[in-house]
Parts: C-alpha cells; structure tokens; sequence
C-alpha cells in the first residue's frame, strides 16, 4: 500500500483540483433539485472528457514536455487562445471555489472571522503550503485530503441511506425549460472539471517525474484513472446526498455557492442528527479546500508556463508573480462582485463547457501526431471515444447557443 501511494500523485491532485464546485454545489443541487435523475448527465459527461484529461499525463510522460509545449509545436495561436481563455476565467473560478470553503470553514469555526476574513486567510493559507514546499507538499497534503474526503463522503451516503424513509426513484430526467437546461450545462461543464485541467494534469505529471524518475507512462495513466474514478465516486455520492436528503424537502435552495454550501450542512444535520455535523463538515470542507489549494498552484504554473513559451523566454519569478496576482484578484473581485458571484459562477461554468471543444481537439491532434511517440498513440477504442466526444461536444455547444 504503501508503495502505491509513492507512486501516485498528479492523479490525486487531478481529483483534489476536480472534487470541488462542481461535486459539493452543483452535484448536490442536481440532487436536490432531480433526485437521482441526472446521474445519466454525470456518467455520460464524464465519459466524454476521459481521454482528452487523459491525454494530459499521456503526451507528459512519454515525450517529457507538457501540452504547453505540445500545442506551440501546433501553433502559437492555440498557446495565445489558453492564455487568453484562462486569464479571463481564473479569476473568477479561484473566486468561486475559494468563497465556498471560506463560507464551510465560518460555519465549521463558529463564526470566528466574517467570510471575507476566512477569504483571505485561506488565501494566505494556501499560497504559503505551496511556496513553502512547492510540489512536494502538495503531493502528499493531497493524498491525505482525497483519502479523507473519499471516507467521509462514504459515511455520510451511508448514513443519508440510512435514515431515508421515502422510496428512491431513479428514473432519469431530460430537462426540457430553459432555467433546467442552463443548469444541466453549468453542471456538465465543470463535472468532473473543465478541460483545461488536463494541462495542469501534464504540468504536475512533469514535476512528479523530477522527483521520481520511475514515474513513467504506464504509473501515470494508472494514477491518473484512480483520481479520475475517485473524481466520478465522489461526485455520485454527492448527487445520492442531495436526492436522499434535500429531494422534496421544501427548501429553497441559495444562488450564493457559499451560503448553500452552509444550506447543506445545515440541512444534513437536521435531517441526520448533530452527531453528523462533523463527518458532513469535513467531507464539505475537505473537499473545497483540496480545490482551492490545487487551483491556486495551477493556474499560476500553467500561466508561466504559456508566457515563457510564447515570449520564449524564462521568468525567474514567474510563478510568484501570477500567484500573487491570482491572489489579490482573487481578493478583488470578491470584494468587488460578491453580490454577483451566484452569475459570475454560471457564466464561468458555462464558458468552460463551450470552450471544451477547443481543448478536446487540441489534446486530440497532439496526442495522434509526429510530436507523441508512436507507442504512445492512443487505441482505436481510446479514438473512437474521442471522435464522438468531439463530436458531443461541438454539437451540444452549438445547440446550446443556438437555444438561447
């Protein structure tokens, strides 16, 4: 066993990166709001997305380099469009997903500091872990967080299971308003995360090989699968608390991430008992706070990353430049658009699913070129997956902005 946990690492922080807002809040709500109905949205989307996060650890580790550098060696107009696409975006997801553990750990604390405190502590909290120990810690922190989050989600489906009374009905629903149809699309774009995070997977992957030369192809992608289906757990577990216990309930649920992510403990305790209240507080906290921290090292190392290679050029402080920029945007956007944030996260959830298409094809093209060697080729199975993801993609995009 403890062999294995050597060996993982960026797979884990794939999962730490994608159990986040999209599991706690979005998961959570489909359950409460379709009961067990949107479990064929969870399986499918996550299907789809499978071999273009896969292809990030792929490309990585059997040619040494990124998809960064991978898709300069496509074209820098794809490397300008990312740089472009996330620094538009990354502001307001680290705001998302920041604002909702701040929220958890205000409620878990006893109120101590306001939100906005709690904001910039964990902030604070999370640049330090990952200046102090960089990659290193971050890859062990996170296989205690993901093992811990794992467990207590576990407990808590169990116990909702347990003290459910009603019938469960698992028929799957189609939403057929346009307000449900918004919500299935913000739902599949970050579940189990936005594409994007398959480059932040590639750049993890690089620096796990530093440390452990033995991480290879074959450990990576065996890695890579434990997070990813950890990520899909994780996310059916959620979807089974919101329809066992907040289905029917008659509660009005909030637009504000952070006061419903404080609905839902709230609710669970009551519906569970207060015994339950900590086994719900950590598998709730634990699991925001692992996307925070892993968003945070991201973001910034992807940035450096694209400025460097587009500008050809190294940036000595580089990474602590965009992470104290990501930070205090962060901050500032918080302060700025907190009464806003209930859109700000729609619209960012949304953009990541019609900008898929974009990251899909670009892992697609690179992983089957001249630039990926030929043994590292995916399947005619793994391309067939791909070519109808693609193709999921493009189409369910453009119906979606057609429809609007």
């Amino acid at each position: 066993m403890n062999f294995n946990l050597k060996k993982l690492g960026p797979g884990l922080l794939f999962a730490g990166a994608a159990i986040g807002v999209s599991h706690l809040v979005q998961s959570t709500r489909a359950g409460a709001e379709f009961g067990f109905g949107f479990i064929w949205a969870l399986l499918l989307i996550n299907l789809i997305k499978y071999p273009f996060f896969q292809f990030g650890p792929r490309y990585a580790l059997a040619t040494g380099e990124s998809l960064l550098e991978g898709y300069k060696k496509l074209g820098k107009g794809i490397l300008f469009t990312y740089f472009i696409l996330t620094f538009l975006t990354m502001f307001t997801i680290q705001t998302a997903v920041t604002i909702v553990t701040a929220g958890l750990a205000s409620s878990l604390f006893g109120n101590i500091f306001s939100v906005e405190i709690w904001t910039v502590i964990i902030l604070i909290i999370c640049a330090l872990i990952i200046l102090r120990g960089k990659y290193t810690v971050l890859d062990k922190l996170m296989k205690v967080i993901v093992i811990t989050l794992t467990i207590s989600t576990i407990i808590a489906v169990i116990l909702a299971f347990k003290e459910n009374s009603q019938s469960i009905i698992i028929t799957q629903i189609i939403p057929e308003n346009a307000k449900s149809i918004g919500f299935l699309i913000a739902f599949m774009g970050w579940m189990p995360a936005p594409l994007d995070v398959s480059i932040w997977q590639s750049l993890w992957a690089i620096e796990k090989q530093k440390n452990n030369p033995n991480y290879d192809v074959k450990t990576g992608l065996f890695d890579f699968n434990i997070g990813f289906i950890a990520a899909i757990f994780v996310g059916l577990g959620f979807i089974a608390l919101g329809a066992l216990v907040m289905f029917n309930s008659g509660q009005t649920i909030s637009p504000l991430a952070s006061v419903f992510a404080n609905q839902l403990i709230e609710l669970y305790t009551k519906q569970l008992g207060n015994w339950s209240y900590v086994i719900i507080g950590i598998a709730a906290f634990t699991t925001m706070f692992s996307t925070t921290l892993t968003t945070l090292d991201a973001s910034p190392r992807a940035m450096t990353k694209t400025a460097e290679l587009i500008f050809n050029t190294s940036f000595k402080n580089g990474f602590l430049f965009w992470l104290i920029l990501l930070v205090l945007g962060t901050v500032l956007v918080f302060f700025c658009l907190q009464s806003e944030m209930g859109l700000l996260i729609k619209i960012a959830t949304i953009l990541s699913f019609i900008t898929a298409p974009f990251y899909a094809i670009a892992n697609y093209k690179l992983i089957t070129s001249k630039h990926t060697p030929l043994k590292w080729h995916p399947s005619l199975k793994l391309k067939l997956t791909s070519w109808f993801g693609i193709l999921f993609l493009i189409g369910f995009s453009f119906w979606y902005l057609t429809t609007l």
